[in-house]
């Protein structure tokens, strides 16, 4: 059987593995009695240590939700961590981009000046790469056969119907920029996106979304395991109540 004494060693070993030589530095909270126990228990060996999900797929829901909640001095910890296990600059800024769609472009905005001024600290420069010029045209064909592929008959119901007075207004929009445009941007794969959507719309706490995309993750290849633990690895981050909320909502997709 587990003991706790085994669960805080683990996860101080987790926690070393992702802050590296800043893995002994004070956390927020250190000053209260137990607070480290208790993280290195709950989140680093109970969360982040889970089977299920590997490790830079762990980071890929990590900076969604703490992008999707605001959580910047998190933020800022995390993408030392994201390039401390391997993930490149380029992927860290896409993931970061990709939940703007859902928390406001705002959000992904603060997101990347924290990002580039942990890059510029570490000498790292990311390549340029040439704006898109694809015609709206272009982008409003390729997200509407992206939303087929993710989504199916689903992607043209409730707000996505193309006859909707109301929402139709907008969602062209999200179509052209979201689907057609930032889904197609390099640096980030398919599957590494729906891992972005499904973190962040937990984090957001939005169900109807995270159904959706729930399904879609099935569609482009990812088992009910790793769903259930992108998922699950938000908790630390946006709250163990909306994760499990999130599960229970998702509990007809994953049966």
């Amino acid at each position: 059987m587990t003991t706790r004494e085994a669960l805080r060693q683990q996860g101080e070993a987790m926690r070393a593995r992702l802050f590296g030589q800043d893995a002994d530095a004070p956390d927020r909270g250190e000053s209260a009695p137990g607070f480290r126990q208790l993280m290195s228990e709950a989140v680093y060996a109970g969360i982040w240590s889970r089977p299920g999900l590997a490790l830079p797929d762990r980071m890929v829901c990590t900076l969604a939700a703490l992008v999707a909640v605001q959580r910047l001095p998190q933020l800022r910890r995390h993408v030392v961590a994201a390039l401390n296990i391997g993930l490149e600059p380029r992927t860290i800024q896409e993931i970061l981009i990709q939940v703007g769609i859902y928390a406001g472009f705002s959000a992904s905005e603060e997101a990347l000046e924290v990002a580039s001024a942990v890059f510029a600290e570490r000498g790292l420069s990311i390549p340029a790469t040439a704006a898109s010029d694809a015609s709206l045209d272009t982008l409003s064909g390729r997200g509407r056969a992206l939303l087929q592929e993710l989504h199916g008959d689903r992607g043209t119901q409730g707000y996505a119907s193309p006859d909707n007075p109301v929402t139709g207004a907008l969602y062209p929009v999200a179509i052209q920029y979201g689907y057609g445009e930032i889904w197609f941007r390099p640096g980030l794969d398919r599957r590494q996106r729906v891992l972005c959507a499904v973190a962040g719309f937990t984090a957001l706490r939005l169900e109807s979304q995270l159904k959706k995309f729930g399904q879609a993750a099935l569609n482009v290849g990812l088992s009910h395991a790793e769903v259930i633990e992108a998922v699950i690895q938000t908790a630390p981050f946006s709250g163990f109540a909306p994760a499990l909320n999130a599960l229970a909502a998702l509990g007809d997709t994953l049966r």
